[in-house]
């Protein structure tokens, strides 16, 4: 068995700094050098899960193969490494709890007190570890959410000053990722947060072993002494880490200031095999310099917060590259759209995209979009409760029921062509009990989808409580709709198509989830090549 390493990956000063870029850079690098490499998130909220917080609280919900509602920094990881992740890879303070008290309320800790020591810390190492004892990874990195200091923050800070006793020497190290604020009144970097921040995080028994210094500016070797110095570690342990193009710079730019032969020197890996990163800088070229550009419109209700989207414009940068296409997104909120001004403020988009969503707010629009894609025959993508509005609007404005509706916005509707699934009926908990994680879908041949997958059997991953009715299927098709992929167990529909219309596929799965740097999804290849070749039609018609 594998002796793996632990890497712990704490931020200081202020959040959102990227802690979970600089993990996923890190991973990727050590990967490249030969190493079997897996990133874990640990946040402070006592939510068992992100899957019942407003986008607007935490960004996307991001959902893994096995089903686990997790934090979106799980599809960096992901989208990094090229490899799936799971419900190992993401735990909450409330999942921490939550089994803590189960265990008291069946009697297993014999009587004794149950306080945050050890009974929470050990319920984080023993989480913290899971994955290192599989046995299939060299070295495991373990970001830690929030900010040194934050008071939900401490019991995992504990957990990790004690696991860095337990394990040894060479077996862990703690990285802090600092900010270096420039204050353009005095013209200088101030390292002064960077110190306190390492105090803090010392005041808790942890000492970090490398920096790594967020900033708009260069960090000189001078400013580097100075934070050694006070920080007590060494110079050559200072990663300056200057704010990058896009994230995907940032492994070269990790490569360039030495962070992965630093992590590897001090848990005594051999550094022998240099990162290449060919494939990767394949894609970074493509994706610099693009040869076209197209406009997709992004239809939701949650465009405000972009990080509500992140898998899909993450997807829409890696099919762009694959394309040598330049992807612009124009975020539409679907609260604002009428049938009066759809015209207006969708005018001069290369394709349509209608996102996932939940609840009846800016549903209406969202229809409206649709219609306009449908009629004005522009390449349209809906995923989840976007392919669920394309059937509402497909089922109201061609087959002629006028009051089609899904459930989910109509309690009472006569005509539910979206019906809540069979084994939702009886569910009344919200958390973690809708259809989720990878489920299976079979392909017709003879249709786009298949031209994209080139597979007849995919597997996709889910997140929903209704589904297409089956009884209004042939009605539908006899109207034209396309039924071009069906669970083969369940037979429910997961995805649909028009006949008369040059790009317009609607999906019941989330085919964002599953892109990646190295593996572009197909249908965001072939939607964002539709795109392509709308806009070049409509420029040799000019």
């Amino acid at each position: 068995m594998k002796n793996t390493k632990y890497v712990f990956v704490t931020g200081g000063v202020t959040s959102s700094l990227g802690k979970g870029i600089i993990a996923a850079s890190l991973a990727k690098l050590l990967q490249e050098r030969g190493y079997s490499v897996t990133i874990q998130k640990l946040d402070p909220y006592i939510n068992i899960d992100p899957g019942t917080l407003n986008p607007y609280e935490h960004g996307e919900c991001y959902v893994t193969d096995d089903g686990a509602e997790t934090d979106l920094d799980l599809g960096h990881y992901e989208r990094f490494l090229n490899i799936p992740t799971s419900q190992a890879n993401n735990v909450t303070t409330g999942r921490i709890y939550q089994s803590v008290i189960d265990k008291e309320r069946r009697g297993e800790f014999l009587g004794k007190t149950v306080q945050v020591i050890p009974h929470i810390t050990n319920e984080i190492k023993e989480r913290i570890q899971i994955l290192g004892k599989t046995g299939d990874y060299d070295v495991i990195i373990t970001e830690i959410g929030g900010t040194v200091g934050d008071i939900e923050s401490l019991p995992y800070v504990e957990s990790v000053r004690q696991l860095l006793w337990e394990l040894g020497d060479n077996n862990a190290i703690v990285i802090h990722l600092t900010l270096i604020p420039y204050l353009a009144a005095a013209g200088e970097l101030k390292t002064k947060p960077t110190q306190h921040s390492v105090k803090m995080l010392m005041q808790s028994g942890v000492s970090p072993d490398v920096l790594v210094c967020r900033s708009e500016h260069p960090i000189s070797d001078d400013i580097k002494r100075k934070l050694a110095l006070f920080c007590n570690v060494k110079k050559e342990d200072v990663i300056s880490s200057l704010d990058a193009e896009t994230i995907y710079d940032v492994p070269n730019l990790m490569f360039y200031e030495g962070l992965d032969k630093v992590v590897l020197k001090k848990l005594n890996l051999c550094d022998n095999d240099q990162p290449k990163l060919v494939e990767w800088n394949k894609f970074l070229d493509k994706h610099k310099s693009p040869k076209n550009k197209v406009k997709i419109g992004l239809i939701g209700k949650y465009v405000e917060l972009h990080d509500a989207y992140k898998s899909i414009s993450e997807a829409f940068i890696h099919a762009g590259a694959a394309n040598e296409v330049k992807v612009k997104i124009q975020w539409i909120h679907s609260e604002d759209l009428t049938l009066e001004n759809i015209p207006r403020k969708l005018k001069g988009l290369d394709a349509i995209l209608v996102a996932p969503g939940f609840g009846t707010r800016g549903t209406d629009g969202k229809i409206d979009a649709v219609r306009h894609a449908r009629e004005n025959k522009i390449p349209f993508l809906g995923i989840c409760l976007g392919m669920q509005t394309a059937v509402i609007e497909f089922a109201r404005n061609v087959v002629g029921i006028k009051d089609a509706n899904s459930l989910e916005m109509d309690k009472n509707c006569a005509n539910p062509v979206i019906n809540l699934m069979e084994d939702q009926k009886d569910i009344t908990q919200k958390g973690g009990t809708m259809r989720l994680g990878a489920w299976d879908c079979k392909i017709s041949e003879d249709s786009r989808v298949f031209n994209a997958y080139k597979s007849e059997l995919i597997s996709e991953r889910h997140r929903h409580r209704y589904e297409l009715n089956n009884d209004y299927i042939k009605q539908l098709t006899d109207a034209g709709l396309n039924i071009t992929g069906i669970n083969p167990k369940t037979g429910l529909v997961e995805i649909i198509e028009l006949k008369d219309h040059p790009w317009f596929v609607g999906v019941q799965y989330h085919p964002e989830y599953k892109s990646t740097v190295l593996n572009p999804h197909p249908l965001f290849v072939e939607f964002v090549d539709a795109a392509l070749q709308y806009s070049l039609k409509k420029t040799n018609i000019k």
